[in-house]
């Protein structure tokens, strides 16, 4: 049943058998290998949490294999499962409804302590699988002036509705709801003393050893898609606080290099060296099938005895196609390089690049040497991806690069970039490919900018150069896959802006370039050119 159920939204993604169970068996290698090779399923003193469950898997799969890996110790079977159950085996449901769903795939039955529960000795009706409804905490609300009906002054009054949850930024307006609707209030990560919070639920002093699950991803903030608000890193936080022997999580893997208000966390990430295994999917297909989740998903696994190097495991298509073991911040880097051969390409390319004499790669290029310096910021002229400005050309008129075809503008409007405008450039959409199947052409396809042209938010510029010819060798960079697959590498979704360029060296423009002149000179192998080439597609110019 577990494979077939719907998901409830991208907030809450319920996790295959299949793929619980690989996490499962990674941690069963990790904890032989810190146990002197003993079984962590024969171990009858082991606790776990999943702090986020849903449909149950994980505890249901972590209790199948204990009541195998005990059988020994406990011979009879009903006494086994119920020392598992009551003794082992803990959750948190993030919903009423996928509570009574984790507790009936977990007990047998909704009621832990019901005459079909295979659990015999609970006394509470939830067993180890808690849910209570959950209220947000509204904070910063807007204020307004409003005279009191009383007195007739004037007070300042919070506008109801305006707020977001303290704890998880949930906006008040989306989120406050009535007692018949699911607040989305998640229990773990509204209190500031998980420890005190997770004794409070489960009535004890409380230290498990894994917690391993999958969190709800984002939460809307009054946008959609990728402009919704991720909530996973909250968990994370709180679990860490919780300093179990292991914690093992899945995620979305845009973290790696992006996200919206990701960024702190993600340098806590990439200086956590107890993160000793990432598996990656670039393609959440291949876990979740027919949920698209931008830039794909991963789990990892942190052990808080061991730190050291991580190693890589990245899938395609159910494959394993590339396994490293490698630090997970390369010195300097501001992202996770997720391709292990894009490791060794880079360092090749960033070394070359910055007039070093070293054996080991130097992340990070000369401020001489930044093609992003040349690349603009979003809204480069002022204007927003809805301006379209005239459709009419009047006297004096700048041709407008829009959405959906070209406009005019007066000179008079442009907010930004004045000295550009009379200058030769390459405008080039802010949107790229959508897509997380490989290969796809990374960019979208760039076009020379007139002396006199200008483009809206939907486009930005590089630039600006002295003539048609520079101009056009820069597209003939632009178009190489090597560029394209260092922009990969730093590219967390389908919007390129000029972070993305950070990889990318500046090139001697009074000349065009092709891949093979680039991969001769920063020495790119056979092997590392058909990776290139796997994972970037030829562009063809034709129609911008």
């Amino acid at each position: 049943m577990l494979t077939c159920i719907a998901n409830l939204s991208n907030d809450e993604v319920f996790t295959p058998p299949e793929f619980a169970n690989q996490m499962l068996d990674t941690l069963e290698q990790a904890w032989a290998e810190s146990n002197d090779g003993a079984s962590i399923w024969a171990d009858s003193t082991v606790t776990f949490l999943d702090p986020f469950t849903k449909s149950g898997v994980f505890l249901r799969e972590v209790t199948r294999r204990l009541t195998d890996g005990l059988a020994t110790q406990i011979p009879d079977l009903d006494e086994r499962v119920d020392h598992v159950l009551t003794k082992q085996v803990f959750g948190i449901g993030i919903t009423q409804l996928t509570s009574l769903l984790a507790r009936r795939s977990v007990y047998c039955s909704k009621d832990a302590t019901g005459e079909h529960s295979i659990a015999k000795s609970f006394e509470r009706d939830w067993g180890n699988i808690w849910f209570e409804r959950t209220e947000h905490t509204w904070a910063g609300r807007k204020k307004e002036r409003r005279a009191n009906p009383l007195t007739g002054h004037e007070e300042l009054v919070e506008q109801t509705g305006t707020g977001k949850c303290k704890f998880c930024g949930a906006s008040e307006g989306e989120y406050a709801r009535d007692e018949f609707l699911e607040t989305h209030a998640y229990a773990f990560i509204h209190t500031n003393d998980i420890k005190a919070r997770v004794n409070e639920l489960f009535g004890a002093d409380m230290q498990f050893d894994v917690i391993i699950g999958n969190p709800p991803y984002q939460l809307a903030d009054g946008g959609f898609g990728i402009s919704a608000a991720p909530i996973y890193q909250y968990f994370i936080e709180q679990a860490k606080e919780l300093e179990p022997r292991f914690l093992s999580v899945v995620t979305p893997s845009r973290w790696m290099t992006g996200g919206k208000g990701l960024d702190e966390f993600r340098e806590r990430m990439l200086d956590d060296n107890r993160i000793r295994t990432i598996v990656d999917y670039p393609d959440s297909n291949d876990v979740f099938p027919g949920t698209q989740i931008k830039g794909g998903v991963s789990y990892w696994l942190w052990d808080r005895d061991n730190p050291g190097d991580v190693n890589v495991v990245t899938h395609t298509a159910g494959q394993d196609v590339s396994v490293a073991t490698r630090p997970l911040r390369e010195p300097g880097a501001d992202v996770f390089v997720r391709y292990n051969l894009g490791v060794s390409i880079l360092r090749k390319v960033l070394l070359m690049e910055s007039d070093v004499e070293s054996n080991s790669a130097h992340f990070g290029l000369p401020s001489n040497k930044q093609f992003r310096a040349i690349v603009s910021s979003r809204r480069p002229f002022g204007f927003d991806t809805t301006f379209k400005g005239h459709a009419i050309p009047e006297d004096g008129d700048l041709l407008l690069h829009r959405n959906s075809g070209i406009g005019y503008v007066a000179r008079t409007e442009i907010g930004a970039n004045h000295a550009v405008i009379d200058r030769w450039k390459v405008f080039i959409p802010r949107a790229g490919s959508g897509s997380d199947s490989f290969p796809h052409p990374i960019l979208s396809k760039p076009f020379i900018g007139k002396p006199g042209e200008v483009s809206s938010e939907t486009y930005i510029f590089i630039g600006p150069f002295v003539d048609e010819t520079e101009t056009s060798n820069v597209i003939s960079y632009l178009r190489t896959r090597l560029l394209r697959f260092l922009v990969l590498l730093h590219k967390p979704s389908q919007s390129t802006t000029r972070e993305q360029y950070t990889f990318v060296p500046l090139q001697d423009f009074s000349r065009p370039w092709t891949d093979d002149e680039l991969y001769e000179k920063y020495g790119i192998t056979d092997e590392e050119i058909a990776f290139i080439e796997s994972m970037v597609r030829p562009m063809e110019l034709g129609n911008a």
